[in-house]
């Protein structure tokens, strides 16, 4: 007598949220060109066609997978956000909380930024970029109606900002600097942004 072979259930009790969790490993192992639907569905012990009920394609798999990442960013900067603070106290706490994303999350923050430039990108990926960038440039906007930021372009400010914490937040990950110094020195960091390093 033949054996058929046993086939992969089609069913899984949460498959989207597998499939992303099991995406975010193989991101972080190796890298974006690694990641495969028909190799996620092997690994969470679907047949092959199961993912297409999630995600069309590698490419919807990536923008859910930058959504998700851009939803955890947004929820940590909002834990962080004091607007009761003063200004220097409000900022340094925003920006150790992105720094502490982006250490530990390089390479899905990596796919964040790529993937809100791609033509397919959705009202949603736009909408989580103004929920995570957009809340920085609105506390440098505010900052600037009130006269403690000099005037300027408000996006022009954050996107100087950001490039800022970006560039350490690369070197902690390229291990120029260890993590806990970058975190450790976000103070001084901040401090820096708003006065400058001209002597007073």
């Amino acid at each position: 007598m033949v054996r058929m072979p046993e086939s992969r259930p089609y069913h899984h009790g949460d498959l989207r949220s597998a499939l992303l969790a099991g995406a975010e490993r193989t991101l972080r192992e190796k890298g974006t060109g690694a990641l495969s639907l028909r190799e996620l569905a092997r690994e969470a012990g679907v047949s092959h066609a199961a993912p297409g009920r999630h995600f069309k394609d590698k490419q919807a798999l990536l923008n859910a997978l930058a959504l998700a990442g851009y939803d955890r960013l947004g929820q940590a900067l909002d834990s962080a956000d004091d607007a009761t603070l003063p200004l220097e106290r409000r900022l340094t706490a925003l920006a150790r909380s992105y720094l502490a994303f982006a250490i530990d999350n390089a390479e899905l923050l990596e796919l964040m930024y790529a993937r809100k430039h791609e033509p397919d990108a959705s009202e949603q990926m736009a909408a989580a970029v103004d929920r995570t960038v957009g809340s920085l440039e609105r506390v440098i906007a505010d900052a600037q109606e009130r006269g403690e930021i000099i005037a300027g372009d408000p996006q022009h400010l954050t996107l100087l900002t950001g490039a800022t914490l970006q560039g350490v937040a690369s070197f902690a990950a390229g291990g120029m600097l260890a993590p806990e110094a970058a975190l450790d020195g976000i103070e001084e960091l901040v401090h820096l942004l708003l006065h400058g390093l001209k002597p007073r």
